[in-house]
């Protein structure tokens, strides 16, 4: 990789924050630039198939930042398969849709019927990820104590971790 290119890079993927120190003696002025873990622009849609919590390696991420024990990972990480399965399908439905709005605009005459069947797809689609986040944050809920659940409550206000 170009070495020009990577300051580029790590704002675009990383999310860079700023903050701008004092200067030396000589008056230049240092920057320091915190990193954090955010979604990339692709995940903004709930039906995008991009990290299942808005991370790059939200087991390892979630382990580390609450303390999980190794029987709490386990079970994290059979939690988040699932959520990883989900959003697959739904970017498969997703798909489906947007070929079904393509066929409905590409007849001679609006055919309403498949417009319909595509936004029901969606819809449908929807409703199974909302069900899937929702049973995924129940079990995550069960497996953590009470200070985990504080500090994943926190990791979730701040938009660390996006769900």
């Amino acid at each position: 990789m170009y070495p020009g290119f990577i300051p580029h890079w790590k704002r675009s993927r990383c999310g860079e924050t700023h903050i701008w120190l004092g200067g030396d003696e000589a008056g230049r002025r240092f920057r320091r630039e915190a990193w954090e873990y955010r979604a990339s622009d692709e995940d903004a849609s709930p039906l995008s198939p991009g990290g299942s919590f808005g991370v790059r390696r939200p087991l390892r991420f979630l382990a580390y930042k609450l303390g999980l024990a190794e029987e709490q990972v386990t079970e994290l990480a059979r939690i988040l398969d699932e959520i990883k399965t989900e959003r697959a399908q739904a970017a498969v439905d997703h798909r489906r849709a947007i070929s079904t709005f393509a066929e409905a605009i590409e007849a001679e005459s609006f055919d309403e019927v498949k417009a319909n069947g595509g936004a029901s797809i969606r819809v449908q689609s929807a409703d199974r990820l909302r069900g899937a986040v929702v049973t995924a944050l129940g079990r995550l809920h069960r497996i953590l104590d009470a200070e985990q659940r504080a500090r994943l409550a926190y990791l979730i206000r701040s938009g660390t971790l996006s769900i």
